[in-house]
């Protein structure tokens, strides 16, 4: 299939990261959420507003609150130890830290954070979720740890076999109620379309970061879509790919000129200059070739995904849209990257972690 001249141009500038187009400068942030670009601010916002019912005065506050949240719960876990049992943003962008003593608590509630008193350690919960997970994978289901309920959560699909399924239930059940068993709708599935062969092997994805090692441009995308194409059409060669087990590749990238941005699919971009991890919790945004500038809420982190061509760990899922096409599109948090799109199935997307990434290839961001 011959692909438009319009197909073409959007494709070279999502898998090239904007690099030797005419596409404009990084955009400087509007004032209402520091570190956004206009149209990452207003789709963020729009979200964020429409899922809290909050007005955007108030959706712009949970915005600015949750980085300096973050920060303080990134030194706070880190601070506690085997004193704390998970953490999280609640819906207004606070921090909350799961603590197991009065002592934890003082220190969480003197840094200006919520703490909140469990009994289940993070070890007891990983020796629960590692019996799940020893067991044969089972196609489109997915297996995580919920840091505000405590509990690990299995979810099933309407598309998952029924013996599976069984297995899984009744294994679930022998752990009362650390474990809990949601059931939802659609396959899990990596988001990679074939036909439109505009970037060559007849598949189409979508790019993640701009990075750069010893002088020379790569970009950062999904190990399916890496695995799949040796040479990307305008591009380059894919000289990495991890699929499955991870889901990260790498493509050297060619262009001279690699800007630090993502293409917002409006002639904006967001700049990005840092890597983090992302929080259950945060709200964020992600920008794909099929679906543009998708924004919503971390649901989850380092969840377990069985895809129909095998299992995936330690992803990111999140309640923003994405489809076929959108395969290694960048997931961010203004100016922060945070993963690239894996696949999706049940109403929520997943995302390998961008840190994670960086650190295989020992690539910076442009």
């Amino acid at each position: 299939m011959t692909p438009t001249s319009r197909a073409l141009r959007t494709a070279v500038a999502v898998l090239a990261g904007c690099a030797a187009l005419a596409l404009p400068a990084p955009v400087v942030a509007a004032d209402e959420v520091p570190g956004h670009a206009p149209s990452v601010e207003h789709a963020a916002l729009t979200s964020l507003a429409a899922e809290e019912g909050v007005s955007r005065a108030e959706a712009a506050e949970i915005l600015r609150r949750q980085d300096d949240g973050i920060r303080a719960l990134d030194r706070l876990t880190a601070e506690l130890g085997r004193q704390s049992a998970g953490a999280y943003l609640d819906d207004r962008g606070r921090p909350v830290v799961n603590v197991l003593g009065d002592a934890a608590a003082d220190r969480v509630r003197a840094a200006g954070a919520t703490p909140k008193r469990v009994t289940r350690t993070t070890a007891e919960l990983r020796t629960v979720r590692s019996a799940l997970e020893a067991l044969p994978a089972v196609a489109h289901t997915t297996t995580a740890t919920d840091p505000v309920t405590q509990q690990v959560v299995v979810t099933l699909t309407d598309t998952t076999d029924a013996r599976g399924a069984a297995r899984l239930r009744a294994a679930a059940a022998e752990h009362g109620d650390a474990v809990r068993v949601e059931e939802t709708h659609g396959a899990m599935s990596p988001a990679i379309r074939g036909g439109a062969a505009i970037t060559g092997g007849g598949i189409r994805c979508s790019a993640g970061f701009n990075t750069r090692k010893n002088g020379q441009n790569y970009i950062i995308d999904a190990g399916h879509c890496t695995k799949g194409v040796a040479n990307w059409s305008g591009i380059g060669p894919s000289v990495g790919a991890s699929f499955p087990g991870n889901d990260y590749g790498l493509i050297r990238n060619r262009h001279s000129n690699a800007p630090g941005v993502v293409t917002l699919y409006n002639g904006d971009v967001q700049r990005i200059d840092r890597a983090g991890a992302a929080r259950v919790g945060q709200r964020i945004c992600k920008s794909g070739s099929t679906t543009g500038l998708t924004c919503g809420t971390v649901q989850r982190t380092g969840v377990t995904v069985n895809y129909p061509q095998g299992q995936v760990r330690q992803l990111v899922q999140t309640a923003a849209r994405v489809n076929s096409g959108d395969s290694g599109g960048a997931l961010f948090d203004g100016r922060t990257a945070l993963g690239i799109t894996s696949g999706m199935g049940g109403g929520s997307s997943f995302f390998q972690p961008v840190r994670e990434v960086l650190n295989r290839y020992n690539v910076r961001l442009n």
